[in-house]
């Protein structure tokens, strides 16, 4: 008889065990973003959850089901909610310079010779 197998839905919340852990998911989901606004609240929600969805509500004043909504692949929280769960997480907002784009190195030019004479 097979053992039958069982799986659950994978959930990034469990692993974020330390604050380095957090940071480097934050970075991580901001970066693969693409600018999708709605992947960096979901990250903050998977980060509020694990910290305790119901402490961060009380540190930030917000009602505990609101934050889940906002924070959710779903939800379109305003900036400043961002900002509170953020200082209520213990995280910082940054701005860096973007890279530029890699440009292609021009080529150099290849002296072209033929021998007329030959032709």
């Amino acid at each position: 008889m097979t053992k039958r197998e069982t799986y659950r839905p994978f959930d990034a919340a469990e692993y974020l065990k330390s604050e380095e852990d957090i940071a480097a998911y934050l970075d991580a989901m901001i970066e693969e973003s693409g600018g999708d606004h709605r992947m960096i609240a979901e990250a903050l929600g998977d980060i509020a959850r694990a910290k305790g969805m119901t402490q961060i509500a009380r540190e930030t004043g917000l009602a505990r089901e609101n934050l889940y909504k906002a924070l959710s692949a779903d939800g379109n929280p305003e900036f400043s909610t961002i900002l509170k769960v953020m200082k209520a997480l213990g995280l910082t907002l940054h701005a860096a310079a973007a890279k530029a784009p890699a440009q292609a190195k021009p080529r150099k030019r290849r002296a072209v010779t033929a021998d007329l004479a030959e032709a």
